[in-house]
C-alpha cells in the first residue's frame, strides 16, 4: 500500500531532521527550528497512514475532532495512541518546540504504532 509506504517515509525523515539536524546534547535538542519539523513531519505521517483506511469526510476538512471520532468507532486503544501522537508531535513538537528528547522518542513510538495497526488493517 502506496500510502503506508508514505506515511513511513515521514517518520524516518523525522528521524533524520532530529538526528541530524536538531542538535541533541544531553538529552535535550538545540534548534528547536528542525524539533518543530520533525513534529509536523512525524504527525502528517500519522494522518497519511490514517486517511488511507479512514477516507475521505463526507462534507468540509478533516479536523482532529472527526479523526477522534472515526477511531473511537473503530478501536479505542488506537483512539488513545492517536491522541497522544497529536499532543506530543502536533502540540509539544510542531506548536511548542518542545527540545526534550524523550518527548520526541515518546511521539514517534506512538506513530509508529498507529501505522503498525494501519497496516495489520489493511492486510487483514
Amino acid at each position: 500500500m502506496k500510502e503506508l509506504l508514505e506515511a513511513k517515509r515521514h517518520i524516518t525523515n523525522a528521524k533524520d531532521l532530529l538526528s541530524e539536524k536538531a542538535k541533541k546534547e544531553n538529552g535535550y535538542y538545540q534548534d528547536r527550528k528542525y524539533v518543530k519539523m520533525a513534529g509536523h513531519t512525524a504527525y502528517a505521517g500519522v494522518l497519511v497512514a490514517l486517511d488511507s483506511i479512514l477516507g475521505d469526510k463526507k462534507k468540509g476538512r478533516k479536523s482532529v475532532e472527526w479523526y477522534k471520532e472515526e477511531l473511537a468507532k473503530m478501536d479505542k486503544k488506537i483512539l488513545s495512541a492517536f491522541l497522544a501522537a497529536y499532543d506530543t508531535l502536533h502540540l509539544a513538537m510542531s506548536y511548542d518546540g518542545n527540545l526534550s528528547a524523550e518527548v520526541a522518542v515518546a511521539g514517534l513510538k506512538d506513530a509508529e504504532k498507529i501505522i503498525a495497526w494501519v497496516e495489520q488493517r489493511a492486510q487483514a
